[in-house]
Formats: structure tokens, C-alpha cells, sequence
């Protein structure tokens, strides 16, 4: 197995661009299966260095109202585990390069079975898991075997992740560390610019692994001010209610490639200052 990854490989890239990577997040199967795809397929054209994809879930508690309805979207509309991994199965058929990310909670994937999951999700071509609700503690059940696989996992530190507690979260931590902005759920208040870039020095001092910033960050304004210190900007609610508010399907896969043009912008002119 080739040690060298997609998401290394992509943040090697971008490391010598000298620019942070822009990350979008939506939804399997929202508004549909047929529509996520063409959202996906779309995505790196339109400026999207790393794309994370949601596993759909009935009990999404750490996500915010536009989240919780694309999810309600997609399962309304069919979407299981196993249609999630044919997505990014059709994805790959078109795209090779561009890194590919599950996020989600755990009892999706337990539910379908962690060996065959796992096994399914590297055939389909995933490059890296963010499990919100699986704590370090937990490594034997999913976060060791899915580094068997060759798919990276991705932690999550937050505000309130204190010195004590942050060697266990970056223990076994691979991929990029995702930097939680703030406290609460996604697509939340915006955040403090300042507070961010003092949580990513102390993780840096932490960690050699690249550092996302997401929740809160709406606007190609907030991307560039972000993407200044981190080696990541996340985007994920802004686009979900993009889709929501679509009048059309057609209309919801313009109005995400349109945003992620101007996040992608955002985030180079930031890197350019």
C-alpha cells in the first residue's frame, strides 16, 4: 500500500502554492441522489481542494438547523450507507485526484458492520473519516482499523479541548486536524478571528498534521481572514442552505458551484496578503 495519500498529497501541493486548502462539506443524497452527484462532481472545477461528504443520520447532535434538514432531506429521499459509498463510488469514476472525506457519527457505520464499511468505503475510493461522536478511547473500534485501510482519521479539537486532554485527541490522529472555531453546533455565530488563530497556534505545537478551521465560517470575507493562519478554511452550512433555499435542482447545483467560486477566491486572495 502507497503511504502517500491523497490528502497528503494535496496539502503537499498546497503547502508549495503557499495557500490554504478550501474544504466544502454537503450532504449525501441532498436534495437527491442524482442532484448530490452532479454537486459533487462540480466541486473541485469550481475551487473545492478537499471535498467532505455527510453520512446521513437521524440524530445529527452536533449539527446546526441547516444540517439537521439536508439530512432530513436525504433520508426522506433514500439515502442509506450503502447509497452514500455508491456516490462516491460514481464520484471516482470521474475524479481521481481531488481527497474525498466521510463525516458523520458512529452508529451509521456500526450499524452497516465496521469491517465491511470499511473495506466498502477504500473500494469506493474514501480517503479519510471524521466520526464526531467517537471519542480516542474508542481508537480500537473504528480509528485503528480504518488506518489499516488506508483511510485516514481525522480528530476534532475544540475550544474546550484543554492541554490535558489534547495529546489523547491527537494520538492516532491522521489526514488534518479539524479545528472546531467555536463552541456549539455548525453554521453557528461567526468566529472570533483572534481566538481562532490562537487554538490553531497551540495545535501546531501539538502536531506536524495540517489544521482545518470550520463551523461559522459563511462568507469569502471570513475564508480569507481564516485562511491567513490555518492551512484549511471548512465550509459546510452555507452550502447546505444554498441547496435548500434552490427553487430547482438544477438551481441548488448552480447556486453551490457559484459560492464555492467565490469561497475559493476568498481563500486565495487571503493566502495573497
Amino acid at each position: 500500500m502507497n503511504d502517500t495519500t491523497r490528502l497528503d498529497e494535496r496539502f503537499a501541493t498546497l503547502r508549495a502554492e503557499k495557500r490554504p486548502a478550501l474544504v466544502t462539506y454537503v450532504t449525501a443524497g441532498d436534495p437527491d441522489f442524482e442532484t448530490s452527484l452532479e454537486i459533487l462532481e462540480g466541486l473541485p472545477a469550481a475551487g473545492a481542494d478537499v471535498i467532505e461528504l455527510g453520512m446521513p443520520f437521524s440524530d445529527p447532535m452536533a449539527d446546526g438547523p441547516a444540517i439537521q434538514k439536508a439530512t432530513l432531506r436525504a433520508l426522506e429521499g433514500g439515502q442509506t450507507m450503502a447509497r452514500t459509498l455508491e456516490l462516491v463510488h460514481a464520484f471516482r469514476q470521474r475524479e481521481s485526484q481531488t481527497p474525498l472525506v466521510l463525516m458523520g457519527y458512529y452508529n451509521p457505520i456500526y450499524r452497516y458492520g465496521v469491517e465491511r464499511f470499511l473495506e466498502d468505503a477504500a473500494r469506493a475510493g474514501v480517503d479519510g473519516l471524521i466520526v464526531v461522536d467517537l471519542p480516542p478511547e474508542h481508537d480500537d473500534e473504528l480509528c485503528l482499523p480504518a488506518k489499516r485501510h488506508g483511510i485516514a482519521f481525522i480528530r476534532l479539537a475544540t475550544p474546550t479541548t484543554d492541554a490535558k486532554r489534547l495529546p489523547r485527541v491527537l494520538d492516532n490522529a491522521s489526514g488534518f486536524l479539524y479545528c472546531v472555531s467555536m463552541n456549539g453546533v455548525t453554521g453557528g455565530r461567526e468566529p472570533v478571528v483572534q481566538d481562532v488563530e490562537r487554538m490553531v497556534g497551540q495545535l501546531r505545537e501539538r502536531s506536524r498534521l495540517p489544521v482545518a478551521v470550520g463551523f461559522g465560517i459563511r462568507n469569502a470575507a471570513q475564508a480569507a481572514a481564516i485562511g491567513r493562519f490555518s492551512d484549511a478554511v471548512v465550509v459546510g452550512s452555507a452550502l447546505v442552505e444554498a441547496i435548500d433555499s434552490a427553487e430547482t435542482r438544477h438551481g441548488a447545483v448552480q447556486a453551490v458551484h457559484g459560492l464555492v467560486r467565490e469561497l475559493a477566491a476568498g481563500v486565495r486572495r487571503g493566502a495573497d496578503t
